[in-house]
């Protein structure tokens, strides 16, 4: 009974919350609009938007001393779970079946393992690091770490289905990133598509007052 509803209505009650979701906040964005600028343009917007947006993911060196940690475990979380995410077998299997209707190349066994432990690590060391430093720590709030502990779970319920290939494990686990897919649109988790529109709009307003950055 239970696995028939999180295969089955469940499912599309989540994936429909995180569509409808999703684009109710992008939406809301574009919506607030932005004040008429009225110093004259110096270059034009998009250019900048797009400099912007790669740029960032290169950091500064100014920043690896005091925030070195933090940058290392994010990238290392962020390329772990987007490996995961996209290229595990049974996550393309699931988005061949439910979604696209159609596959791609997949991660080989060792590939994912790495990316598994590269997200594990990751993320624990951004947990601890938002739990022990003491500005972090000041600056966290519930969202945050109800965030961290649904994507931990999630991540640990899906590595523990496939190695153990445990129908019952397989079914905590879909629940698990349903109740995530609930939970996203209307959390911290959302800069997954907001940052390209917060880098972008800071690199066109850069742009149009002259300013590389």
């Amino acid at each position: 009974m239970f696995t028939e509803f999180v295969d089955g209505p469940f499912w599309y009650f989540s994936a429909t919350v995180f569509v409808v979701g999703v684009l109710w906040r992008l939406l809301a964005i574009f919506r607030a609009g932005n004040l008429h600028d009225l110093a004259p343009s110096r270059a034009p917007g998009f250019p900048g938007a797009v400099r912007m947006t790669f740029r960032r993911f290169i950091v500064h060196r100014e920043f690896l001393r005091p925030a070195g940690l933090h940058v290392i475990a994010g990238y290392m979380f962020h390329i772990g779970l987007f490996a995961l995410l996209f290229f595990a077998a049974p996550h393309v299997e699931f988005y061949k079946e439910r979604i696209f209707g159609f596959g791609w190349p997949t991660l080989p066994h060792w590939a994912f393992v790495l990316a598994a432990d590269f997200a594990f690590a990751g993320l624990l060391l951004l947990w601890l690091h938002r739990l022990l430093h003491p500005v972090r720590r000041l600056i966290s709030n519930v969202d945050d770490h109800i965030a961290s502990i649904l994507v931990f779970l999630v991540m640990l319920t899906g590595c523990m289905a496939l190695f153990e290939s445990f129908d019952p494990l397989r079914v905590i686990h879909y629940f698990l990133a349903e109740l995530l897919l609930i939970y996203f649109p209307f959390s911290s988790l959302m800069h997954t598509f907001t940052f390209v529109l917060s880098r972008g709009f800071t690199g066109s307003t850069y742009a149009h007052h002259g300013v590389d950055a």
